[in-house]
């Protein structure tokens, strides 16, 4: 089951369960569609991975499943797209 992290690794932006911004690698490390786009080109700077867009997990299973509150923020592995050109 996915936790649902609720922010992204790079710049620390909250990404709830429903925000369509959310995107993960399939080590379901988490970063915001603009960090994703701008600052990462795709790639994940953790494993290597491609991203996709996060599924949200339905509103009436979150009580019994619910998001995780463990937040990830590793603001200095960022610019991978950067230094890896």
């Amino acid at each position: 089951m996915l936790e649902l992290r609720p922010n992204c690794e790079c710049c620390n932006r909250d990404l709830p369960n429903e925000s369509r911004d959310a995107r993960i690698c399939t080590f379901e490390c988490t970063f915001c569609a603009d960090c994703v786009d701008t600052k990462l080109g795709g790639v994940c700077p953790n494993c290597g991975g491609e991203f996709t867009i996060r599924p949200m997990r339905p509103t009436e299973k979150l009580a019994k499943y619910p998001a995780s509150v463990t937040r990830l923020y590793k603001p200095l592995g960022c610019n991978v797209a950067e230094t890896t050109r």
